[in-house]
């Protein structure tokens, strides 16, 4: 299974017993969701490894606790400390009409209440504060904040995410 066919899940981020047990920094508002999973896929030099959960249980909140099957020493944990931890799309629970995932919306039209169509998103960027939509309008890139104020609504079926931008914005990345 490719990456890209793939959601990031967390990070293997220390080891919890002497048994092989590993504590996952869950990147996830409902950590919940994932406590009794069956198998989980492990970045392993770019190359993503099934590996079969044996047990699992929340520990503090974001943290799940796991013990993989044939992970038995502490070495066998130390050499999964700091991977990162997948799991196929198909696991993303559905989302309400005026939610998304990010990688959902690569492609759909942006629309805004006065400036008009914007572009088509490229990419979202969340490694700011604050996560922006990443537009293409004819090869110049316009920014976005992904503001709930901002968006007006998210119409999936015709692949198009309307917002109301404060006046100027767009015309920032425009002006020559």
């Amino acid at each position: 299974m490719d990456i890209k066919d793939c959601f990031f899940l967390g990070k293997i981020v220390k080891k919890y017993s002497f048994k092989g047990e590993l504590l996952i920094k869950l990147d996830t508002d409902e950590p919940a969701l994932y406590e009794n999973l069956d198998s989980m896929l492990i970045d392993l030099r770019g190359t993503l490894v099934p590996f079969f959960v044996e047990s699992s249980q929340l520990h503090k909140s974001e943290l799940l606790r796991v013990k993989f099957e044939d992970v038995d020493t502490e070495a066998d944990a130390d050499s999964l400390i700091k991977s990162n931890i997948y799991l196929p799309l198909s696991f993303l629970p559905e989302l309400d009409d005026d939610k998304f995932y990010f990688h959902e919306i690569i492609g759909f039209k942006v629309e805004d209440k006065h400036f008009g169509t914007v572009g088509i998103i490229k990419a979202v960027n969340d490694s700011t504060a604050q996560s922006l939509f990443e537009i293409d309008r004819d090869g110049i890139e316009i920014l976005i904040p992904m503001n709930d104020e901002f968006i007006s609504k998210v119409d999936k079926p015709n692949k198009t995410i309307f917002v109301d931008t404060p006046e100027g914005l767009i015309d920032l990345y425009l002006e020559d």
